[in-house]
């Protein structure tokens, strides 16, 4: 199982100092080659000294590329969330007309018609989809007279065919979310960044529940 909850990233003091060390061994090190009319060991310090300052600022500029690829990925599963909200909401209307459907579970994914999901609500909504999708396959099993129109029929296939896209999808963003989670706390330069800049943990996309427990199903 996996669990739900933001990580921040915390260095120490001693971590913190790293790169100040580094820096102060390079001064070191220029100090001694000019001393020694030892120029190739200056350049050497040089080096060293802008090495931690160079790869702070890179690893920065990092984390900003793997948000956005984090982003990108969620981008895509909200709008097929946002496409599977609609058309379970159009079939509802649909089915509502002939038999009663559990109205609640509509009102409750109602909200999600605008597409604008969080990080925390997304696999919330996800959850209230698949339920609002298997209680309109509740209903279509009890009126079979249903399933023939042909507009509830393409709907539903079109329900399924995003249902799998999400899954695809899933598994892009849980990577980046993965690598991300890895790498913030990378010792000891990007835990460094990280921790100054505020970075937490990003909470993968979670299968819910009732999905979960059917996995644990006999299928054949």
């Amino acid at each position: 199982h996996v669990i739900a909850k933001v990580i921040p990233v915390k260095a120490g003091g001693t971590e913190k100092m790293i790169p100040y060390v580094i820096m102060a061994i390079g001064v070191i090190v220029i100090l001694a080659g000019f001393l020694n009319e030892n120029y190739i060991m200056a350049g050497v310090g040089v080096l060293v000294a802008v090495f931690p300052w160079w790869r702070l600022q890179q690893i920065s500029s990092e984390f900003n590329m793997m948000e956005q690829r984090i982003q990108t990925a969620a981008s895509e599963i909200d709008n097929f969330m946002e496409q599977r909200v609609r058309i379970l909401m159009n079939v509802s209307k649909l089915v509502e007309k002939s038999i009663d459907v559990d109205k609640n579970v509509f009102s409750d994914i109602a909200k999600y018609r605008s597409g604008n999901f969080s990080e925390e609500s997304r696999n919330e909504a996800n959850a209230q989809i698949n339920r609002a999708s298997h209680a309109i396959n509740v209903a279509l099993e009890n009126y079979p007279e249903l399933q023939s129109q042909a507009t509830i029929r393409d709907a539903m296939q079109q329900n399924s065919y995003l249902q799998r896209e999400i899954t695809a999808a899933r598994s892009f963003y849980n990577d980046a979310v993965n690598t991300w989670n890895r790498e913030i706390f990378s010792f000891p330069f990007k835990k460094i960044v990280a921790a100054k800049e505020g970075r937490t943990t990003r909470i993968p996309f979670i299968a819910d529940k009732e999905v979960k427990e059917k996995a644990k199903g006999v299928f054949f």
